[in-house]
């Protein structure tokens, strides 16, 4: 891990894992919790190589679960996991109050730590981010992930911010989906956070400059490549790994950059036969047609689908 410090990466390691994915949330053709196709994912997903599975995040379409389900589906994940993989919650929203309540039931659901995302929408100054942080870390015993993606929540986290939240004990890590890779350095080089990749396309630059792992959304279909790709660099095998990651670059392209990635996801799988409807919940769509047919081929191009 070439810029990191060894006791972060192992703490990070120990509480989250290493190869992660965003699980998609499955719904019934009626729009309620479809929980055999939640079993059926997590299992499709640790079989595959995770040893991370992050509950209610964007792709598990978060804004639109209710807190009820959002315990359930840790419950519900907890139990097919089995000790097999770490289970994640998130519990990001832009009211510190009730994040800290999502977090306490997460916690009572049995998640085995926390991904919390910067507010959204209200622009709040840096100063009332690591307040808001730390509020919601002190709330549960439970080891926190950040996720800095100011391309959705207007706001980043700045060098000086991840590096004052790094001081908090159970702040240990976060998923850098910010695409600065010079900032991931500045932070990296004091040794006291882990970087997670949360964006495929830059899996293998994060995890060049000391990333210790990724939270995927392509990982859905393709974590065999992905788990195989983490263990390459963890090994500072980076031909090996550039090799892995361009291979990928196509299917990435095709689930990251058409349509949201959970509507490409749950095209996916459904294509797969992993979940019987790639139901969503307004005010996203699922993919029509034309988009199940994109999909399919970038499936089959990549040997993800007959």
């Amino acid at each position: 891990m070439a810029m990191i410090d060894d006791s972060a990466a192992r703490a990070a390691l120990s509480a989250f894992g290493r190869v992660g994915t965003a699980m998609i949330t499955p719904f019934t053709a009626e729009g309620g919790l479809d929980r055999k196709a939640v079993e059926a994912v997590a299992e499709h997903l640790i079989t595959a190589g995770n040893d991370m599975l992050v509950v209610s995040g964007t792709t598990g379409e978060s804004p639109t679960t209710s807190d009820a389900e959002k315990a359930e589906l840790v419950r519900i994940v907890r139990g097919v996991a089995a000790g097999r993989a770490k289970v994640i919650a998130g519990v990001g929203t832009n009211d510190t109050s009730h994040s800290i309540a999502l977090a306490r039931s997460a916690a009572e659901a049995g998640a085995d730590g926390l991904l919390l995302v910067t507010p959204y929408y209200s622009k709040p100054s840096q100063a009332s981010i690591v307040a808001h942080m730390g509020a919601v870390a002190d709330s549960t015993d439970l080891p926190v992930m950040l996720y800095d993606i100011p391309g959705r929540s207007s706001v980043p986290l700045e060098t000086p911010t991840l590096l004052e939240l790094a001081e908090h004990p159970r702040i240990l890590a976060v998923k850098d989906a910010k695409g600065r890779l010079d900032a991931a350095c500045e932070v990296l080089s004091h040794g006291t956070l882990a970087y997670y990749s949360g964006e495929d396309a830059l899996n293998l630059p994060l995890l060049a400059i000391g990333a210790v792992g990724i939270v995927s959304v392509v990982g859905h279909v393709a974590s065999d490549r992905l788990s195989a790709l983490v263990s390459h660099a963890a090994n500072d095998d980076f031909a090996a790994a550039r090799a892995l990651a361009w291979e990928l670059v196509p299917l990435v392209d095709a689930i990251m950059n058409h349509m949201p990635g959970v509507v490409a996801a749950k095209a996916a799988l459904e294509l797969q036969g992993v979940i019987g409807t790639r139901a969503t919940r307004l005010p996203l769509l699922p993919a029509d047609a034309g988009q199940m047919e994109f999909v399919r081929r970038a499936l089959q191009r990549s040997e993800y689908l007959t």
